[in-house]
């Protein structure tokens, strides 16, 4: 085979190497932008194979003349295999390139027509005029990132939120009977059961989740249809509408073409409400991963109310140090998460008349957030929350020194005298009943009746 092949597009000719399937516009922007190690996510590539299979399919069906059975199932064969994950290494483009993604959608143009014309052994498909019949990058690349997220989020995210979700019904289920101390402002507070505790984390979970789902419908509206700048050029009626109807029965999810092409072309506000969703969730996510850790500091001078797996050493000096590395790992994929809320956000507000372009940075952001948290979730889940124990002894000790519990006594002695209960107690480091005896506010039998813990959750 030729070290390289000359190919051509409307500004002249460039050489591609002659064992890649991509042609001249694609080996341009490899060109012209070797920015960063970021590349175009492999769920987009994936979405543009459903698209441009669904498009050649509505082709045949609209305009058999032009687009024959044999250019759609060539086509379509070559989206089957792009989809197989078997031709990965033909879409090498940069994220950080046209704000359009058109470099992208040509990139796969590209791959599927020169792949097609050398099985067929004859120039049979254009990468324009056949491949991106009825098509534009402005309204492919929105359709391709909306059912790319789309995807993700259904595939891989929420059943990642579902196992951390069972696993943490199990836990609740497993400590209904262990009580321990509540704690708000990082102090002492009321008792509380550890399985409500652990419910809390639960109904983040439940609550996020719907949040996410509600996100997932707003994604169905698909751009495609709308072509350059919303209008539908060259695009003939009902185009839009049995292209998305393909695409849902390729995904199994309910797309269907924007009413409005004008404000699917030009806005992400769909792409931030879904996102915002998901921030939600590596908000909450960044609250639970600190509290269990907090509850498992220790083992000896912290809390130490909870025990958690230990998976590996956790210092090179310290000999047996283990350290909650899984809720560490869950930390920081929640602050990547609200960066990427951050960039997104930003790139929405970014849409300029007719077009936004801002589209393959917002696509790799929101990616990538699902991806992080769908991993980080299942880790989390596996490494760490499935392996929680109640240390019942420690929350017993902690519980029974703590000073809140002489809020049972207000509706005995009144709330004045609770407060100076407690503070004897702190200050001459006696337990709460026998300041209460020394002050004269109750006897011990008295205290031991109205001071019971486990009444009080």
């Amino acid at each position: 085979m030729a070290k390289y092949r000359i190919m051509h597009d409307t500004m002249g000719s460039v050489q591609v190497p002659g064992d890649r399937l991509w042609g001249a516009q694609t080996q341009r922007s490899l060109n012209n932008f070797p920015i960063g190690s970021e590349k175009m996510p492999k769920e987009i590539i994936r979405a543009f194979a459903w698209l441009k299979k669904a498009a050649a399919e509505t082709n045949h069906t609209l305009l058999p003349d032009k687009i024959t059975e044999e250019k759609r199932d060539r086509i379509c064969e070559i989206c089957d295999e792009i989809l197989q994950g078997s031709m990965d290494r033909e879409f090498p483009l940069s994220v950080w390139q046209t704000g359009s993604g058109t470099q992208t959608n040509m990139n796969v143009n590209e791959v599927i027509a020169y792949a097609a014309n050398l099985r067929a052994g004859q120039t049979l498909l254009h990468p324009n005029d056949d491949v991106n019949c009825s098509q534009s990058s402005n309204d492919t690349f929105p359709t391709a990132m909306s059912v790319a997220a789309a995807a993700a989020i259904h595939k891989d995210l929420l059943p990642s939120v579902s196992l951390l979700e069972e696993t943490l019904k199990r836990l609740e289920m497993e400590n209904q009977d262990a009580v321990k101390s509540g704690r708000t402002h990082l102090m002492d507070a009321v008792p509380i059961r550890f399985s409500q505790e652990i419910s809390g984390w639960r109904a983040m979970l439940t609550v996020s989740r719907d949040h996410i789902r509600s996100g997932l419908d707003s994604l169905m509206q698909l751009a495609i249809g709308g072509t350059a700048v919303g209008t539908g050029l060259n695009a003939p009626d009902g185009f839009a509408s049995l292209t998305a109807e393909k695409i849902a029965g390729y995904t199994g999810l309910p797309f269907k073409d924007a009413e409005n092409k004008f404000h699917a072309l030009t806005s992400l506000d769909r792409i931030v409400f879904a996102h915002g969703a998901i921030k939600g969730l590596a908000a909450d996510l960044m609250k639970i991963a600190n509290d269990i850790r907090w509850l498992a500091s220790g083992p000896r001078l912290g809390l130490g109310e909870i025990t958690i797996p230990e998976n590996e050493p956790g210092s090179s000096i310290m000999p047996g140090k283990v350290n909650p590395t899984q809720c560490e790992m869950m930390t920081m994929v929640a602050l990547r998460v609200i960066g990427n809320d951050t960039t997104i956000s930003m790139a929405a507000s970014q849409g300029n008349f007719e077009l936004n372009v801002f589209l393959p940075v917002t696509a790799y952001s929101f990616l990538q957030s699902v991806q992080l948290l769908s991993d980080g979730i299942r880790s989390f889940t596996e490494r760490c929350v499935s392996g929680i124990r109640a240390n019942r002894e420690k929350m017993k000790e902690n519980l029974n020194r703590s000073l809140m519990l002489v809020t049972a006594l207000s509706p005995k002695i009144g709330y004045e005298n609770a407060a100076k209960t407690a503070k004897l107690a702190h200050e001459q480091d006696l337990s709460l009943r026998d300041a209460c005896v020394k002050l004269g506010f109750m006897s011990g039998e008295e205290f031991d009746e109205a001071v019971r813990p486990e009444e009080m959750v």
